[in-house]
């Protein structure tokens, strides 16, 4: 899966972690380097970093104050 095309973009993620449950958050993607996706999780207002491996599923979020007149 290609996260770059998501850095400065706020996306919902499906992530596994390390014990292998399952969360679906808000983040806004930051950078990639490598392995690892450095994110701001927007739900808990902290930051993530996150490997990339273990992201199930990625989509852009709606960019906000876009309501249609």
């Amino acid at each position: 899966m290609d996260i770059t095309k998501y850095v400065n973009r706020s996306v919902e993620m499906i992530y596994e972690d390390q014990k292998g449950n399952f969360t679906q958050r808000p983040v806004k993607v930051i950078a990639v380097n490598d392995n690892t996706v450095s994110a701001y999780d927007l739900t808990k207002h902290a930051p993530r970093s996150l490997h990339v491996d273990r992201i199930l599923a990625c989509r852009p979020l709606p960019a906000q104050g876009r309501g249609i007149s």
